[in-house]
This record gives structure tokens, sequence and C-alpha cells, in this order.
């Protein structure tokens, strides 16, 4: 089982930056892919960034530009670098993990969330 522990949110002014951080534990050579996502007040979760465990990135496009995803293989942590912040990033942002163990001829895949660190843009 993989778990994975958030930090870094924070109160920050528009047009600041932020950096929040992800550390996964447990089963972590099981991790294929980790990301961010954030679900704001009355809003469905909605995906910031993914990377996989080979270094590939995806963004969302209203991301893209601003934001970061970056990670620390050898410390099991995927960091989200946010810049321009505008009030309307304003969420709580979750790590996720995409996990994937093979056991004979069985594929388990779990997906596995944190709790979420608040991030609020605001003046």
């Amino acid at each position: 089982q993989v778990q994975l522990v958030e930090s870094g949110g924070a109160l920050v002014q528009p047009g600041g930056s932020l950096r929040i951080s992800c550390v996964a534990s447990g089963s972590i050579s099981s991790i294929t892919s980790m990301g961010w996502y954030r679900q704001a007040p009355g809003s469905e979760r909605e995906l910031v960034a993914t990377i996989t465990s080979s270094g590939s990135t995806n963004y969302a496009d209203s991301m893209k530009g601003r934001f970061s995803i970056s990670r620390d293989a050898a410390k099991s942590t995927v960091h989200l670098q946010m810049n321009s912040l505008e009030p309307e990033d304003t969420a709580v942002y979750y790590c996720n993990a995409w996990t994937k163990i093979v056991i004979g001829t069985s594929t388990i895949e779990a997906d596995i969330w944190g709790q979420g660190t608040q991030v609020t843009v605001s003046s």
C-alpha cells in the first residue's frame, strides 16, 4: 500500500508563487505515475498535472506555462511549482498516485489519494 502526504499549502497574493509537495511512502516501487488534482468549493475535482515514473509530464491546458510538476525519485517526492497565481486557483490540491502490481498472471491497479492541502489566492 502507498501513502501520500501533501504539504506547502498557504495563503498567497494574486500574482504570487507557491510550491507544494507530496511525499509517498510504503510500496513506492508500485507507483507508475503521480500527479496533482484540485477541487474548488462547489466544483468537481480536476486534473492539474501528472508525471510518470519515466518523467513524462501532462498538464491541464489552463495550467500550461504557469504550473510545473517535477519529481525527486530518490525522495519519492513530487512537487508542483505554481506561478502567476490567480484567485481562480484557490482550491484544495490533492496528490494522486497510480499503482500497479503484477502477481503471477494478475495485475492489481489502485488509485491512491492524499488528504489534500489548501491553496488560497487572495489579497
